[in-house]
């Protein structure tokens, strides 16, 4: 139970600015609810007109002595009651829904933002299924419970207290009887509901697995089909949903038994009423009227715990729903973000000073690499695969931080400097380019939405891609479809690098860009950079040696260590592994 109101307590916390709107809710739920008690009372008061006559509670206390006269007077009464009902019941589901909305919205918006801002490694760790998961149905799990739930709660309790109070005033020895299953039915829900706990953590953690799994076969479509795996994947999916349905009906074997259960309960307390209410009026000891109201907020008293199961299976759910959502806001960065702006202008000059790295407790990727990279100078990355190369673009963009040694950029320990000032001043190039579903416009733009149309059009007729974007259906307006499956994996890479250069860096980051192109493609690119990374400082990643023989230097990388540095010629002559490379990469003897 603690933790149930330690969940409780967070969305109350989470929902401070909107308390008022609570309280509204909870004014109209309750009025709604007075009005719904009243015609009770009304049907009494018009069997004791019917009855009494004269002697009817209206004739004695009012001195309305016709009985047709009392009877307009209750039917209009009625009629008030059932009009105020319905708009305070119109009333508090608009407030209470969008409530909810406002605070799932709001809630989502936290999260995600929250998301965000956790270092790149955290990502590696965790599935993007299981994400998704948490950031829509465990919010709209919490949404339902707010929509209804929670309102279901307040109005069982406002019927409680207000039927309690008619019938203490009727009759004390009824009242004692009719409400004794109450507090049976509440303790036993609660101990009940309380089972399912950790059934429905269970069908928590089986719809994350399930949503991962579909995330990434949806993901890698291409892939399954190439290998004609379809059908194990199928039989993959099949497992996982049968997983959360069994968890599903675990839960359900549970829940659906509840109502039967609370129905026996209420059983006793109707018949206590009827029969011991009964023996009163018999008796002369209460009037018929009463009886007749006691009858009938029996009912309205315990049958709607028949509700409460419901309720509080929504409960159970939104609170593990709730846990999930607050324990993925309560993962606080590792990284801390700094706090200095990086000196304007930025010159683009790069340090690397001893720097060694490792992800997880792995073993140390890099190994004491020392690196400068003066400002406005090409430089490039080269090495057999696993050797680090991407490694060092990761740390000089500071998706991680090394394990010892400083990065630098102009003389500043970008561990100091905020993301903004130290990305800002980046243009990046990756060899898996992402694109947004959205117009080829709208993805250039994407590090600087300010841009105009000219500027868009410039970095893509400095990219090489202005004429095939030209070609396309609407030119510039057209939608590239998710991760930009609509573009040949060329086009992707020239939308990319026309998306850096729009940035107009101090400092291009290219990490293996022409590695997945074709030769023409390639060849395009390569006039691009000559003529775009003029002026401004390259790091350049390449598997292709061909495409940095003209960089100003290339470092090569050797299971995490810097073996040799040099230009082109020099590093040819030099005969080690980059000539090594040279010669299997060309063909050309170690002096061509």
């Amino acid at each position: 139970m603690p933790q149930e109101i330690s969940g409780l307590k967070r969305i109350w916390q989470f929902a401070a600015p909107h308390r008022g709107k609570v309280i509204l809710a909870t004014t109209y739920s309750t009025l709604g609810k007075i009005m719904d008690v009243v015609p009770e009372i009304l049907i009494g008061v018009v069997i004791d007109v019917i009855v009494r006559g004269q002697g009817s509670f209206l004739a004695v206390q009012f001195g309305i002595a016709d009985r047709w006269t009392q009877l307009l007077i209750l039917t209009i009464a009625n009629g008030f009651c059932w009009i105020f009902e319905s708009l305070f019941g119109y009333l508090s589901a608009l407030t209470w829904r969008n409530l909810s909305q406002t605070i799932e919205h709001e809630i989502r918006v936290d999260l995600y933002g929250h998301v965000q801002t956790l270092e790149v490694a955290w990502f590696e760790d965790t599935t993007s299924g299981g994400l998704l998961s948490i950031l829509n149905d465990d919010i709209n799990q919490l949404e339902r419970f707010l929509d209804g739930g929670a309102s279901s709660i307040i109005v069982l309790i406002l019927n409680v207290i207000l039927v309690g109070a008619v019938f203490y005033a009727s009759s004390p020895l009824v009242t004692l009887f009719a409400f004794l299953p109450i507090p049976i039915i509440i303790f036993g829900s609660i101990q009940y509901q309380r089972s399912l706990k950790p059934r429905y953590a269970k069908v928590r953690e089986a719809v994350a697995e399930l949503s991962s799994t579909i995330n990434t076969n949806l993901g890698g479509i291409t892939t399954i089909k190439a290998f004609t795996a379809e059908n194990r994947e199928a039989d993959r999916i099949t497992k996982v949903s049968n997983d959360y349905r069994e968890a599903n009906v675990e839960a359900i074997k549970y829940s659906a038994a509840f109502v039967p259960l609370i129905r026996m309960v209420i059983l006793s307390g109707f018949t206590c009423t009827l029969l011991i209410g009964g023996w009163l009026v018999l008796h002369s000891k209460m009037q018929v009227g009463i009886y007749s109201v006691l009858v009938f907020m029996t009912q309205r008293l315990l049958w709607p715990l028949t509700g409460l199961g419901e309720t509080l299976d929504q409960y159970q759910r939104a609170m593990a729903s709730v846990k999930r959502i607050f324990d993925l806001r309560s993962v606080e960065p590792t990284m801390p973000e700094g706090t200095k702006p990086l000196i304007q202008p930025v010159r683009g000059e790069i340090t690397l000073a001893n720097v060694s790295f490792g992800y997880g407790d792995g073993v140390d990727i890099l190994k004491g690499i020392k690196m400068d990279i003066p400002a406005g100078e090409t430089h490039a990355i080269v090495g057999a695969t696993g050797a680090g190369k991407s490694t060092v673009i990761r740390l000089l963009m500071r998706f991680h931080d090394p394990r010892s040694g400083q990065v630098f950029i102009d003389g500043q320990d970008i561990k100091k400097l905020s993301y903004t000032s130290l990305r800002n001043c980046m243009g990046y190039v990756s060899q898996d380019v992402f694109l947004f579903h959205g117009t080829v416009r709208e993805n250039i733009a994407y590090g600087r939405p300010d841009a105009t149309d000219q500027e868009i059009e410039e970095a893509a007729q400095s990219a090489e891609a202005h004429e095939f974007i030209l070609a396309l259906p609407e030119g510039y307006d057209t939608v590239v479809g998710e991760r930009g499956q609509k573009l040949s994996g060329g086009q992707r890479q020239r939308l990319s690098l026309a998306r850096a250069i729009l940035r107009d860096p101090a400092i291009l980051v290219l990490d293996e860009a022409t590695s997945a192109v074709d030769n023409e493609t390639e060849a395009a690119i390569q006039r691009s950079l000559a003529h775009v990374t003029k002026g401004r400082t390259s790091v350049v990643i390449a598997h292709r040696l061909s495409t940095v023989r003209d960089a100003d230097r290339i470092w090569v990388l050797e299971a995490g260590q810097v073996t040799e540095s040099g230009t082109h010629n020099e590093l040819v002559l030099n005969n080690g592994l980059y000539a090594a490379l040279w010669r299997v990469q060309t063909g050309e003897s170690i002096h061509g």
